[in-house]
C-alpha cells in the first residue's frame, strides 16, 4: 500500500471553487486525509460548470477535487455547526474561503476552533485578506489579476489589458496556501501550538509580480506592457519563422553570442549595442527587427533544433491539445485516469509533486456529492445512523 509524506494528517475543507480546493487535492496527493464539506444541496459550485462533463461531474470539478471524501452538512443548522465542530476537533488542518467573518459567524471561526483544538492549522483563502480597506469585497480571479496590475502587462501593446488564460491568481494563491499550511503543521509538531494562516489573492498577485514590481519599485517608471517580450531580457520572445511563430529565450551575453554566430552575424555579440543585455534591453527595437528579419527566412523546425543545438533555449507554441499529448507529458506521467462511482472514466493532469520516496498518488477519485458523509460520520464520531439521517432533514 502507497502512503504518502502526510499521511496521518488529517483536513477539513470547507473551500470552494479552485483555491482553496486545489491546495487540498496537492494535501490529498502527498497523503493527507481530506474531508470536503459541502451543502447537501448542489455542493461546490464548480460541480455544475460546465460542459465538459465526465458522467454528471464536471471536468472543472474534477480538476482539483481528487482524493477527497465528500461530508454533505447545512452549516446553518445546530446540528451542521456542531458536526462540523467535532470533526475539527479531530483535524490539523481546517481550509476555509468564506467571506471575512463568514466562519465567525457559524462558529467555525479560528477562535472558536483553537478553543477545541490548540494545535489546529487554520487557513483562510479570500479575495483581499483579513485585514485591510478590501477586506469586505468579494474577489474572483478575474478581479485580483485586473486590480493586482497583472493584466496591465498581459496582452499586445497597442491592444486592451488581457486576463492569463487560466485563474492563475487562485493557482497561485493555492500554492502559497500549500507552502505554509506545510510550515504550520512543522510548527504545530515542535510546539504543539496551531495558528492561523491569512491568504489574499490580491497578496499573492503582487508577490507573483516579482521582477516588474521590483522595476517599478526601483525606477518608478510605469510598468510596459510587452506582449511576449520581456522587461529586463533581451532577446526573450516570439518571433516568427517563415512557417510560423516559435520562442526563443536568450538569458546571457554567452547564448547571445551563439546565436549571433548560429545566424552568421558574430561580430554582433562584439557590437557595444548589443553586447551585454543591458545594451539589448536599451536597444531593444534595432535588434529585434535585425533578428526578426533574420528569423523569416526559414522554417521554425529548423531554427528550434538549430538553437537547442547551441544551448539555447527554443519551442514550438503548442496547443493545449499538443501538450497534453506530447510523448514528454506522458513519461513525465503527467495525465491520469480514474473511473468514478457511476462507471465513467475520467482523465485530469496528474500531481507534478515527484518525491522520490513518498511519491504524490491519487487516494481516490473526486467524489459525488456527500458520497462519504455516512462513512466519515460514522468511523470518526461514532454517530448512528438516525443520528445521521437527521442531520439535513430538513432540505
Amino acid at each position: 500500500m502507497i502512503t504518502g509524506a502526510l499521511a496521518g494528517v488529517r483536513v477539513l475543507d470547507f473551500a470552494r471553487v479552485l483555491a482553496g480546493p486545489y491546495c487540498s487535492m496537492m494535501l490529498a496527493d502527498l497523503g493527507a486525509e481530506v474531508i470536503k464539506i459541502e451543502h447537501p444541496r448542489g455542493g461546490d459550485e464548480t460541480r455544475g460548470w460546465g460542459p465538459p462533463f465526465v458522467g454528471d461531474l464536471s471536468a472543472y470539478f474534477l480538476s482539483v477535487n481528487r482524493g477527497k471524501r465528500s461530508v454533505a452538512l447545512d452549516l446553518k443548522t445546530d446540528a451542521g455547526r456542531a458536526t462540523a465542530q467535532r470533526l475539527a476537533a479531530i483535524s490539523d488542518v481546517v481550509i476555509e474561503n468564506f467571506k471575512v467573518g463568514g466562519m465567525d459567524a457559524l462558529g467555525l471561526g479560528y477562535a472558536d476552533l483553537r478553543a477545541l483544538n490548540p494545535r489546529l492549522v487554520y487557513c483562510s483563502i479570500t479575495g483581499f485578506g483579513q485585514t485591510g480597506a478590501f477586506r469586505d469585497r468579494p474577489g474572483y480571479d478575474y478581479v485580483i489579476q485586473a486590480m493586482s496590475g497583472l493584466m496591465a502587462i498581459t496582452g499586445d501593446p497597442q491592444g486592451e489589458p488581457q486576463k492569463v488564460g487560466v485563474a492563475i491568481c487562485d493557482v497561485i494563491a493555492g500554492l502559497n496556501a500549500f507552502g505554509a499550511i506545510l510550515a504550520a503543521l512543522r510548527h504545530a509538531e515542535r510546539t504543539g501550538e496551531g495558528q492561523h494562516i491569512d491568504i489574499a489573492l490580491y497578496d499573492t498577485a503582487l508577490a507573483a509580480l516579482v521582477n516588474v514590481a521590483a522595476n517599478q519599485l526601483a525606477n518608478g517608471e510605469p510598468s510596459p506592457r510587452l506582449g511576449n517580450a520581456h522587461p529586463n531580457i533581451v532577446p526573450y520572445q516570439v518571433f516568427h519563422a517563415s512557417d510560423q511563430p516559435f520562442v526563443l529565450a536568450c538569458g546571457n551575453d554567452q547564448q547571445f553570442a551563439a546565436l549571433s554566430a548560429l545566424i552568421g552575424q558574430p561580430g554582433r555579440a562584439r557590437d557595444p549595442l548589443y553586447a551585454t543585455n543591458r545594451a539589448r534591453v536599451i536597444n531593444r527595437a534595432p535588434l529585434i527587427a535585425l533578428l526578426s528579419a533574420e528569423f523569416a527566412a526559414r522554417p521554425a523546425d529548423h531554427w528550434i533544433e538549430s538553437l537547442l543545438a547551441v544551448g539555447i533555449p527554443a519551442g514550438a507554441i503548442a496547443s493545449v491539445s499538443a501538450a497534453l499529448d506530447s510523448a514528454h507529458t506522458a513519461e513525465r506521467g503527467m495525465i491520469e485516469s480514474f473511473t468514478l462511482a457511476n462507471g465513467a472514466t475520467a482523465r485530469a493532469a496528474a500531481s507534478p509533486l515527484k518525491l522520490s520516496l513518498t511519491p504524490a498518488h491519487t487516494q481516490s477519485p473526486p467524489p459525488a456529492l456527500g458520497a462519504d458523509t455516512a462513512s466519515v460520520l460514522r468511523d470518526l464520531l461514532n454517530m448512528s445512523d438516525s443520528e445521521i439521517a437527521a442531520l439535513n432533514t430538513n432540505l
